[in-house]
């Protein structure tokens, strides 16, 4: 074996026997091939201190199929067509990649099974679509990863005692609901900045609270502080569940081979602890059926008790309890399309079109959750489009449903009305003055029984606010106002209802009405030039109106009050993102709220002192930012005089020693200029016979 020498003994060596090695030309020594003497090239000093790189082992694509049947010789190949025909479904099996180790003794089958795909993520999804597969009542399938077992094989045989870490107390996340102001908290993406605000409207300005740079998950009772990091590599979506005890965060990846299909993969994470409780991982073509982001849909309200995704003529419910599928199997509902979840009960909503040129009619139904129940279905017919509008308060259902003339060359619109918490569940059928009006925008009010609809196919369309209730109690749908020849195309109510924004986007260019549906009156009307956004703060009491990225000029946003009144505008270069910080539901009794609105003149007069001594500092702010403007001016103005006052001997001299600045000095004489304008000839009849 050489003696590996470095490059420092070399020089040390060539000092002791007198040889400059700067004279010597070392490109011109040619080394034996595969020798190099023991000497160290610089790349391999680098790599030295380099750590090794990981090797690919070659076994992730690999999966280990257990509980198979325990089989004869005569029935092998029987159970080998079928598990190969199970699993060359999902993916390309190698050649003589399935094995299935059998008994020298018995000549029996061992009851499981290794099968080997091209690419690991074809291994990844058999094992996420087969694990729990029932072949029969005795054999439940058991997948896993052949790369696991390494993982299995580290855990010691000794049980050791946990390690008793010391409590440390957590950071109160609501402690910002305690603010002396009431104010409410936004968050901002702008650049490559997060920031949050207080929103304080007295200044007519924002507060900073915190700003980051990156992405991460903070929070925290004074200050922000990084409370979890969740680990999902190209993460492209995240999302909150409603009761924001789930993260959703979502990845789409392109294959090494380009003819097979992207890969997504989509993680649920424990906010609290960061821990993965349940993943899914598949192609985009199966993602897309409902389409991404909504390729997950919570249900059952802020319990966060279940979730849904639709597949191929299923819909799959899980509970959050065990992350598994609810019954251990999916909801089979041939060619079904749609579904939606009630905002606050635990009942699916979906939708299946029409079949067999129409012989099968397409349909509505309601499914009560856990036990998979229909509760009411509305066939219809000649249906072009569909689509399904829940209140906030999950009291009714609205179903928005294109049908076809009979000529099949156009379409009209009507509505379903579902009343889903009366006996029976009533469905109501509701279409508008004309029919054939297109339906731009349809909304509920939260927390009420209107709801309104912008209709009409020119460029200024009709806004009509209609009642669920009316004062006889008929249970009969009426119109309460129809506004026309508006410029809006999207409905915004306040969260606490009674207001709604008629607002005018992308063509419109940003136009604003504030509507009192109370008292069916416009409360202002004002204009945010090319908005692309609009987002009530959670009390309605607050508006924001937001320009985003999409566009190049006029970056950020603007705070409004629920009357249309304009308090500030904050403008933002590459914003991207505004959003209110969600407050939880109240703690009060719909009693105590009742109390409190009978008697809110009594709770009102601390706050409004508290507004008449901002309203008076911002005065005397005011005050004395025109003085020191008066002032400013009043000392540009001395500077200037001072200035053409030594300047005057200079500007006589110039003048041949007349001191013309003096106003007396002047003489006035009024000159008068004639000019001819134009010259036109006509030429007049004469009658020479008339007296």
């Amino acid at each position: 074996m050489a003696l590996a020498i470095s490059m420092e003994g070399i020089e040390a060596r060539a000092r002791e026997l007198g040889v400059d090695l700067s004279a010597v030309d070392l490109d011109s020594i040619d080394l034996p091939a595969g020798e190099d003497f023991g000497i160290l090239s610089d790349d391999e000093e680098i790599l030295r201190n380099e750590e090794p790189p990981e090797l690919e082992m070659g076994l992730s694509n690999i999966i280990v199929v257990d509980n198979l049947p325990v089989v004869p010789p005569e029935k092998f190949e029987k159970l080998e067509n079928v598990i190969r025909k199970i699993y060359s479904q999902i993916g390309v099996i190698k050649e003589n990649g399935l094995w299935m180790p059998v008994n020298q003794e018995t000549k029996k089958t061992y009851g499981y099974c290794f099968i080997e795909y091209n690419t690991p993520q074809e291994a990844e999804l058999a094992r996420e679509k087969t694990n729990g597969y029932k072949l029969d009542k005795s054999h439940i399938f058991a997948v896993n990863m052949f790369d696991d077992f390494d993982k299995y094989m580290k855990v010691p045989d000794t049980w050791t005692h946990a390690e008793i870490k010391p409590y440390t107390p957590g950071e109160n996340l609501l402690k910002w609901l305690t603010d002396d102001k009431a104010r409410d908290q936004f968050v901002i993406r702008a650049g490559t900045y997060t920031e949050v605000y207080w929103n304080d409207a007295r200044k007519l300005a924002p507060e900073l609270v915190f700003q980051k740079q990156g992405s991460q998950v903070w929070g925290g009772e004074s200050g922000f502080e990084r409370l979890m990091r969740f680990a999902h590599a190209q993460v492209k979506m995240i999302d909150f569940s409603p009761g924001e005890r789930y993260l959703v965060t979502y990845s789409s990846h392109e294959p090494s081979n380009p003819r097979d299909t992207h890969r997504v993969v989509l993680n649920i994470f424990d906010v609290r602890t960061g821990k993965v409780m349940r993943d899914f991982k598949g192609s985009a073509d199966e993602s897309l059926l409902v389409g991404i982001p909504v390729f997950l849909v919570w249900g059952g309200g802020k319990d966060d008790k279940y979730f849904a995704r639709l597949g191929k003529n299923v819909i799959s419910v899980y509970e959050t309890d065990t992350f598994s599928l609810l019954d251990k199997k999916s909801l089979k509902i041939e060619n079904v399309v749609d579904f939606s979840w009630s905002p606050t009960d635990p009942i699916i909503s979906l939708f299946v079109p029409e079949t067999g040129g129409g012989n099968q009619p397409a349909r509505v139904s309601l499914v009560q959750i856990p036990g998979k129940e229909e509760m009411r279905q509305k066939n219809l017919f000649s249906v072009s489009d569909c689509k399904m509008y829940w209140q906030n308060n999950g009291e009714y259902l609205a179903v928005q449903v294109d049908r076809y003339t009979k000529t099949k060359k156009s379409t009209y619109t009507g509505f379903e009305l579902f009343r889903i918490k009366e006996r029976d569940i009533p469905i109501e059928v509701f279409e508008l003055d004309n029919k054939n009006d297109k339906i731009i925008a349809f909304a509920w009010e939260p927390k009420g029984h209107r709801f309104a609809v912008i209709h009409g196919d020119g460029p200024r369309p009709d806004i009509s606010v209609y009642t669920m209730k009316t004062t006889n109690n008929t249970n009969r749908v009426s119109k309460l106002t129809t506004l026309k020849a508006k410029q809006a195309n999207a409905l915004f109510w306040s969260p606490a209802g009674r207001f709604i924004v008629l607002a005018g986007l992308k063509g419109f260019n940003g136009q604003l009405e504030f509507f009192n549906v109370d008292e069916l009156e416009t409360m202002a009307t004002g204009e945010h030039f090319m908005a692309t956004d609009i987002m009530w703060d959670p009390t309605g009491r607050y508006l924001a109106t937001a320009v985003t990225s999409v566009h190049e000029m006029e970056n950020g946003f603007q705070i409004w009050s629920f009357n249309g009144k304009h308090l500030y505008k904050v403008s933002k270069d590459h914003f991207y993102q505004f959003m209110w910080r969600p407050r939880p539901p109240s703690l009060l009794s719909s009693e105590k709220e009742e109390e409190i609105s009978k008697n809110l003149k009594k709770y009102s007069k601390k706050y409004e002192q508290e507004d008449q001594d901002a309203f008076n500092q911002l005065s005397e702010q005011e005050r004395k930012r025109r003085t020191e403007l008066q002032e400013e001016w009043d000392s540009w103005v001395a500077k200037w005089k001072r200035m053409h006052e030594e300047e005057r001997g200079y500007r006589m001299e110039l003048r041949d020693g007349e001191a013309s600045d003096e106003e007396e000095e002047y003489e006035a004489k009024e000159v008068e200029v004639e000019e001819v304008v134009s010259v036109e000839e006509e030429v007049l009849a004469f009658n020479l016979d008339q007296e």
